[in-house]
């Protein structure tokens, strides 16, 4: 349904009152009209907490202080950097989008969203978001959170797993915007929509009782606030079990793993992860387990957006590196630098673990 006249001119500046009042102040990337900065916070909150963005937020500026530096810096840093923080295609899409802001706008980010989201990994709701943050662009964020919050608003029944649901909700959240709003205005706005979405607006039990536009929404007038937003389309998880074959040996600088570069697409591309084998069978059919004595650890289940897995490591302390030098694609790697590699967030964990 279309907004009416009441709660398209109402919304915005409810919402306005509310941020300045009782949003969210105080993260690092608020209060800069710097792109570089805000493109970095939006690409690290894309389906990730902020209480985990900001460590990661803070290393990363310590590190790559402008575009110039991320654009320079080498792939490996740039996922080192990264690592934990999951999402990995993230990481490598950033690395692309400061090399492509340097090599073909100068280092100087496009002003508009439309400009912006032909710059690699960054989609319309990203744009916005820096257009709105920075240039003070009338334009409307889109995302997860904020779709829940506008289909419930309005009581929108469109299928949001369908691309003509998602691109009529945009339509009526573009007439949802402040009327002639100042750059203060739209920044305000813009934080209120994804602090609506992220402290109030919740997928289950949300804070009606507390939300600054409550009379406007039309869900919870009806009593049907948990049936928005529509998604027919369930997403499917496939479970999968992987067995990683860790090889340790001891030097003199201290003990060290072996490290092989994953293929550059799929599950942790690019990281540097131990060989994964899809069988116990396969992973002990090595040669070079020969006289070895194989330690089965703990199993791990880490969980993906499409997958779950469920991770068997295998230990093997080898009596010296040279077992694994005729593999070219691969490293040693001193347990105490693990920080110097990207990995996956599960390996970051039990590696630095591993039993004696």
């Amino acid at each position: 349904m279309t907004p009416g006249a009441e709660g398209a001119a109402g919304f915005a500046p409810a919402l306005i009152r509310w941020q300045r009042h009782s949003g969210r102040h105080g993260l690092p990337w608020q209060g800069t009209r710097d792109p570089y900065r805000v493109w970095l916070s939006e690409i690290m909150l894309q389906q990730t907490q902020v209480s985990t963005v900001l460590g990661y937020y803070d290393r990363f500026l310590q590190r790559f202080p402008d575009v110039h530096s991320l654009a320079a810096a080498p792939d490996d840093d740039v996922m080192a950097l990264w690592s934990g923080l999951g999402y990995y295609s993230r990481a490598r899409n950033l690395h692309r989008c400061a090399q492509t802001v340097v090599s073909e706008h100068g280092g100087v980010f496009p002003s508009s969203a439309r400009a912006l989201e032909t710059l690699p990994g960054i989609g319309a709701s990203t744009a916005a978001a820096i257009a709105a943050f920075c240039h003070g662009e009338r334009i409307s964020i889109v995302d997860g959170n904020v779709r829940r919050v506008l289909s419930r608003l309005l009581a929108f029944d469109g299928d949001q797993s369908q691309s003509a649901s998602q691109r009529a909700l945009w339509d009526m959240a573009q007439a949802l915007l402040p009327t002639e709003p100042t750059a203060a205005d739209m920044v305000a706005y813009t934080q209120g929509l994804m602090d609506l979405g992220a402290s109030i607006c919740s997928r289950t039990r949300p804070g009606c009782e507390r939300c600054p536009v409550q009379s406007l929404c039309l869900a919870h007038s009806a009593g049907t606030v948990e049936r928005y937003p529509v998604k027919t389309r369930k997403l499917l998880r496939r479970h999968e079990s992987w067995w990683l074959l860790i090889w340790r040996c001891a030097s003199p600088d201290g003990q060290k793993v072996w490290l092989e570069r994953r293929p550059a697409r799929g599950i942790w591309a690019s990281l540097y992860c131990t060989p994964v084998f899809s069988s116990e069978a396969l992973a002990s059919e090595s040669p070079r387990l020969a006289g070895l004595v194989v330690h089965e650890l703990p199993p791990i289940v880490h969980s993906l957006t499409h997958r779950e897995l469920r991770l068997h490591p295998l230990l093997v302390d080898a009596p010296s590196d040279r077992a694994m030098t005729a593999h070219a694609d691969g490293q040693w790697v001193l347990l105490d630098r693990l920080d110097q590699v990207g990995l996956p967030t599960p390996l970051r964990s039990l590696l630095p673990q591993l039993p004696a």
